[in-house]
């Protein structure tokens, strides 16, 4: 009889305790929570402590060891996922596990804008996602990650396809870039590969044209022109003169090129150096990769801006030499005006 009620003590014990322990875990803890949820940021590689204390410390739970208990009880310590999520308060934390553990993060826009350079979009993705920029660079040329993505080049330099993209905050550098570049291949299908091949260019080459246009044109329709020049000249074995691979040498913002700049000593100076540069100078559209595929059926060797966005087109040294002093005359009439704007306001 006393062993009977020995029993029967331990196991209404064994149950209160088993339903003050389970209770902690799949029950909403009491009181009033606001409505709008709480930002929640995991790193990878952190452990299951470091991430129940994070969420008490934003006040998602109540208790760091029931968070780190669950994981051990359902086997998810080593299922939980990096990420940016945004939690609601008032939940269960079986119900908060379950969240990071199917890994419901919140996506972070980020648009990637055409004839971006891999410094530009490694800046930009270090301030949307908070990664490491000089690592992202690094892995642009990484050899067994460029090889593993199928570019036959020392670098991912006009294979990081611009878009707009939804990533996950705690995303590495190379998954980045691995999204960026099989996004590129399935807009460069293989049926366009083919007529690049039956044409006798590489696909190297072609990126490499179309970077060049995408860092000259800004208007759509001048874009199978600019891409003409460039085959002609080519043909005719001048050099490309593409203002492009210059400002690709010089750090920072696009700006006038000087004389001095169009002296630097690159094999992607074109002013200096004759063909096509090692490489893109830039990360173009499908508009531009298009008209570099299909340059139109024009005989012009030079283009000049005219201010606005658009070009002139010559066929002659003299017609292009005629356009530029046009233009020359414009800029120093627009900086004329300028000056005496200026001097009216002070």
């Amino acid at each position: 009889m006393k062993k009977r009620y020995i029993v029967i003590v331990a196991l209404i014990v064994l149950l209160i305790t088993g339903y003050f322990v389970l209770g902690r875990i799949f029950l909403p803890p009491a009181g009033d929570f606001d409505e709008n949820p709480i930002e929640v940021k995991i790193k990878p590689g952190l452990s299951s402590n470091a991430i129940a204390n994070i969420l008490k410390d934003k006040g998602i739970i109540k208790n760091a060891d029931d968070f780190h208990f669950a994981c051990r009880l359902f086997r998810c310590i080593d299922r939980l996922k990096a990420g940016r999520y945004q939690i609601l308060p008032g939940q269960s934390v079986y119900q908060v596990m379950k969240i990071i553990v199917e890994g419901k993060t919140s996506h972070i826009p980020v648009v990637i804008p055409e004839g971006f350079t891999s410094f530009e979009i490694a800046s930009l993705l270090q301030k949307k996602l908070e990664i490491d920029s000089a690592k992202f660079i690094e892995k642009t040329i990484n050899p067994t990650l460029l090889k593993d993505r199928g570019i036959d080049a020392p670098s991912a330099e006009g294979y990081l396809f611009p878009n707009t993209y939804y990533f996950y905050w705690g995303i590495s550098e190379a998954e980045v870039i691995k999204l960026m570049v099989n996004h590129f291949f399935e807009n460069f299908n293989d049926s366009l590969q083919l007529i690049v091949q039956e044409e006798g260019w590489t696909i190297h080459q072609i990126v490499t044209i179309a970077s060049l246009i995408e860092g000259e044109a800004m208007i759509d329709s001048e874009r199978v022109i600019i891409s003409a020049i460039y085959y002609n000249r080519l043909k005719k074995g001048m050099l490309l003169q593409a203002c492009p691979t210059v400002q690709y040498l010089i750090p920072g913002h696009p700006r006038r090129l000087l004389n001095r700049d169009l002296a630097i000593d690159s094999p992607y100076n074109t002013y200096i150096y004759p063909g096509l540069p090692p490489g893109p100078v830039n990360n173009p559209g499908m508009q531009s990769i298009y008209a570099a595929i299909n340059p139109a059926d024009v005989d012009y060797l030079y283009l000049v801006a005219r201010g606005d966005g658009s070009h002139i087109f010559s066929t002659s040294l003299s017609q292009h030499l005629k356009a530029k002093a046009k233009f020359d005359e414009l800029r120093r009439t627009i900086k004329r005006n300028q000056r005496l704007n200026g001097s009216k306001k002070r």
